[in-house]
């Protein structure tokens, strides 16, 4: 017990003296998963929407595969972006393992089915008579779809918050792609494995406080949307 609370008693001394290495790892954190979770909302928004407005040949299986892949192992995607980015791999001319773009590339291949099948999920949930009836006042069939889409912002914001988190939250990937080199690749998640591994708690407890007052911030920001039905 007095491990934790002087670990707990170090971290808050460390984050309040804005130490330089603390707040180096949560900067890159925070840019490595948002350039993720904007390529993955990118990618993932349009692909959930086709995937509930459209009627195409292998739709199903392309639903399945979303779904499939919202449970991906992160070490598999990191294994994937690992094998492509490595020296004999197709993108091995790059040069980008082991640096931040092979971390936001690992993060976004996890966050995009995972924002692809729950904005799928949220446009197909609009009741059908939204679009009937843009259709009956005079819209174009892409507006009618424009107007399902605006019916699930809500939803679709929380799809992209969903993926954020999923990020903010990843280890293994970014392990295996990033290399967890020091003052270069070293995110939250996986200096508190290492630190903790190594018995030095003070660091790893004060990124853990940090992730969970992001995760809080997000939160909050998201409840605020709810509250002004985020209008569009």
């Amino acid at each position: 017990m007095n491990t934790i609370i002087n670990g707990l008693a170090k971290a808050i001394s460390l984050i309040l003296s804005f130490d330089r290495e603390l707040y180096a790892i949560i900067f890159l954190s925070l840019k490595v998963s948002g350039l993720a979770v904007v390529i993955a909302s990118l990618i993932g928004i349009p692909l959930g929407a086709v995937c509930a407005l459209r009627r195409f040949f292998g739709r199903g299986v392309l639903v399945t595969l979303l779904n499939t892949f919202m449970g991906l192992p992160p070490v598999v995607a990191g294994l994937a972006v690992y094998l492509f980015l490595s020296r004999s791999g197709p993108l091995g001319f790059m040069g980008l393992l082991y640096s931040p773009s092979a971390m936001v590339i690992a993060q976004a291949v996890i966050a995009m089915p995972i924002v692809a099948a729950l904005t799928w999920s949220a446009v197909a949930s609009v009741d059908a008579r939204v679009r009937e009836t843009a259709l009956t006042l005079g819209a174009t069939p892409m507006m009618a779809e424009w107007r399902m889409l605006s019916e699930a912002r809500l939803s679709v914001f929380s799809a992209v918050i969903a993926g954020f988190g999923r990020t903010m939250a990843e280890v293994g990937a970014v392990l295996m792609v990033g290399g967890n080199i020091a003052g270069y690749t070293r995110v939250m998640t996986t200096t508190i494995a290492m630190e903790t591994g190594k018995g030095s708690f003070e660091l790893a407890i004060a990124l853990g406080v940090v992730l969970i007052f992001v995760a809080f911030v997000v939160n909050v920001l998201f409840r605020m949307a709810q509250g002004r039905g985020m209008t569009v």
